[in-house]
């Protein structure tokens, strides 16, 4: 179906939704490396305008992937949730904005509606928001998960404790998991991303964090992020597996550059699943995705890279994850140019994701050869925290010295919390008090039992 708008003189025409949605999306440097973006501001705007006239029901039958031709396409398709659509069946892309923005579309309202938002629909109503908007109604979602502890509270933040090591040396990765620990960090997950998927050395990885959950009785879950294909020969090893981790993409292509499909990530959920080792719940798998992936990989099929993206989530759902993560400005320039686009494609990601249903959290980064600073990161944060963000990494210093990238550090997750008034997540918070780490108000203890240092200095040595 072709679309047009007239500007003054000049008439804008775009061929097909997926040509539209391309058009209308904020500029950004990896559509215009696809040849995708609008030429000017002014054919943005005539997309954007168009854009909003569409009625939602159209993307019922207008696939911008064929569906014949791609597996996320068929999932999408075959999983919408028609009962729950019909509550915004008759509305346009536009007037789905303004209902989003209601008073009266509240937080159980949109946990309601979830299953019925097809991928496509809200990564076209993103592209009509504002900032602001796109803050204001992920703000209205809480999406709850959990496994040792439970993610998503209103009220309540967490991080992603992340000791990477350059050689994955075990004393290295225990004295940063130990460094976190006494920042408060790691409720979301202490998760490693290995320098080798050699299945010895992740097992060996896996081994270490359990240990020190185990041997501190901490309520939390560990991740090494290494290939499915890895975890499940260690599964069938019998390792202490608590979470499986994998990147995904929104296209059938994509994935396949990943060396995965929805089978394989079928067998991977089942047999995470069947080993029960969480306390009380059971979402087992951890997903991590970024803007510009597929076109890195050569597997964007035309489309933009944030409906793209936005597909990807579509994946995540099918397997209820404990955690998603949009690595947002990891992939560097080519996709991200600077600090504004990773500002804008953060907020988009996170709205997006919590609109789909998802546990949306946001690796708040960039590369060292992007336009962009810690400045816009911490501008970024303080957004996301706003927006109910609910997790972000806990880097040492911010640096990761492994994937060498800028990330937020343990000191940026107290900021937040203190100056929002956020909290870990209940079992780790009460888990901080009772060993002396953090107090009753929420603030660190200037000076942890000394018995507690000694024991987890006594793992850092051995």
């Amino acid at each position: 179906m072709a679309y047009h708008h007239t500007i003054g003189k000049k008439t804008y025409q775009f061929s097909d939704l997926k040509t539209l949605l391309a058009k209308a999306s904020p500029h950004r440097s990896g559509d215009v490396l696809a040849g995708l973006s609008a030429e000017s501001y002014e054919e943005r705007v005539a997309a954007q305008i168009t854009l909003a006239d569409v009625p939602l029901t159209v993307f019922l039958n207008e696939a911008i992937i064929p569906y014949e031709n791609d597996e996320i396409t068929r999932l999408i398709i075959d999983n919408h949730d028609h009962a729950a659509f019909i509550l915004i069946s008759s509305l346009t892309v536009g007037e789905f904005r303004d209902w989003l923005l209601k008073d009266q579309t509240d937080t159980l309202v949109l946990k309601n509606l979830a299953p019925g938002i097809m991928p496509e629909m809200a990564a076209a109503v993103s592209k009509l928001m504002r900032n602001q908007d796109l803050i204001a109604v992920a703000k209205k979602c809480e999406v709850v998960s959990s496994f040792r502890n439970t993610i998503g509270l209103r009220g309540h933040f967490s991080t992603r404790l992340q000791p990477n090591h350059p050689t994955d040396d075990p004393k290295g990765i225990a004295a940063s998991m130990i460094d976190g620990l006494l920042y408060g960090s790691g409720d979301a997950v202490i998760g490693i991303n290995p320098a080798t998927d050699n299945p010895a050395q992740v097992s060996n990885l896996l081994l270490l964090t359990d240990t020190l959950r185990q041997q501190f009785d901490i309520p939390t879950q560990s991740c090494v992020l290494c290939h499915v294909t890895t975890t499940l020969e260690l599964i069938k090893q019998g390792a202490p597996v608590d979470l499986c981790f994998q990147s995904i993409g929104g296209t059938e292509q994509s994935n396949a550059s990943f060396g995965i499909n929805l089978a394989l990530l079928d067998e991977a959920y089942e047999a995470t699943l069947s080993l029960n080792r969480g306390t009380i719940g059971n979402n087992v798998m951890y997903f991590e995705t970024g803007q510009g992936s597929e076109l890195s990989a050569n597997a964007h099929h035309g489309v933009d890279q944030q409906t793209c993206e936005v597909r990807a989530y579509a994946v995540a759902r099918k397997y209820r994850p404990l955690l998603v993560n949009t690595v947002v400005g990891f992939i560097g320039p080519e996709y991200l140019y600077d600090g504004k686009q990773i500002i804008r494609a953060a907020l988009e990601d996170h709205f997006c994701g919590k609109l789909l249903g998802l546990p949306m959290g946001v690796d708040v980064c960039y590369t060292n050869h992007a336009e962009a600073d810690q400045d816009d990161m911490d501008n970024l944060l303080t957004l996301l925290g706003v927006a109910g963000c609910n997790f972000i990494m806990g880097v040492p210093g911010s640096d990761d010295i492994m994937l060498n990238y800028q990330s937020t550090s343990f000191h940026d997750a107290l900021y937040l919390r203190n100056v929002l008034g956020l909290k870990p997540a209940p079992e780790f918070e009460q888990w901080l008090i009772k060993q002396g780490i953090m107090n009753q108000g929420g603030m660190l203890v200037p000076q942890p039992d000394p018995r507690l240092l000694k024991q987890m200095k006594g793992l850092w040595t051995k």
